[in-house]
């Protein structure tokens, strides 16, 4: 049986960042799946799809309580890596892509996507991101599902390269294939490496997309250990996104170990501009 109170736990956070200001809210599906489900959960497939679908669902309903006549919050359906499956760290490597083909790694997303399609999210957040093969096949298999938006952003390795060792600026080409494409960028990386980052692709030169920034606290994840901190003080300021706003982000947030306060002083920066 599932515990729905502690899913619904799982999703009061969202009520916290929405009442510090949040415009858009992800699901908590980040590492949810269709196999996953049925390997772990032992139910069907069709509970299984269900499952993922109340991640949408449930955050819609959270959504509804915070809609006025001049806001409405979006709804964005948490889709991540291959790797998070995997659950051994490998988001921030991509390893696992050399040995796996564009077509293999569209038949493990194809489910995902079309049940937080149908659940009605907003957009498709394709996140954290470590390969160019993984980019292109969520890039291809996003036009099966032409009716939705999405964004997709990248785990980055340094200030020029995404987890896999590609250059980000040949990652963000492959985005710039996608009509469907609101933004592109970068997730759950450190704070300070995104402005060179975005530097190193140069203008966006696709008409209907802007950068997406959401880094994390600035600490690093270490696969036995957990987060670790670098010996520095955490980079992560919210006075980072008026460059990001000059560089042309028009999504900016934040990934692991970035809470409620945090987007609290980020949107108030941001309206003070």
């Amino acid at each position: 049986m599932v515990d729905w109170q502690l899913i619904w736990k799982r999703m009061e956070p969202n009520c916290r960042f929405l009442l510090s200001g949040a415009d858009v809210i992800t699901t908590a599906t980040y590492q949810a799946s269709i196999p996953g489900f049925i390997s772990h959960l032992k139910v069907s497939a069709e509970r299984a799809r269900e499952l993922l679908m109340s991640g949408v669902h449930l955050a819609k309903e959270t959504v509804k309580r915070f809609e006025s006549g001049q806001r409405r919050p979006l709804v964005a359906g948490s889709l991540g890596p291959y790797g998070a499956f995997l659950h051994d760290g490998s988001e921030y490597t991509g390893a696992y892509a050399e040995q796996m083909s564009v077509e293999e790694l569209k038949v493990w997303h194809r489910p995902q996507i079309d049940c937080l399609a149908a659940a009605g999210a907003d957009l498709i957040a394709f996140e954290t991101i470590p390969s160019i093969k993984e980019a292109e096949a969520v890039v291809e298999l996003l036009r099966e599902f032409p009716n939705s938006k999405a964004w997709l952003s990248f785990s980055c390795k340094d200030e020029k390269r995404i987890s896999d060792g590609s250059l980000f600026a040949d990652a963000v080409r492959v985005a710039g294939r996608s009509t469907q494409l609101l933004a592109v960028g970068v997730n759950c990386c450190p704070p300070d490496v995104v402005e060179p980052l975005l530097d190193s692709a140069g203008p966006l030169h696709v008409s209907n997309m802007s950068w997406v920034v959401y880094p994390n606290s600035g600490e690093e994840w270490d696969t036995e250990r957990g987060w670790q901190t670098s010996g520095k003080p955490s980079a992560w300021t919210p006075d980072l996104s008026h460059m990001w706003v000059k560089q042309g982000a028009a999504l900016i947030g934040g990934c692991c170990r970035i809470g409620p306060a945090h987007i609290a002083e980020l949107r108030q920066q941001l309206k003070g501009r």
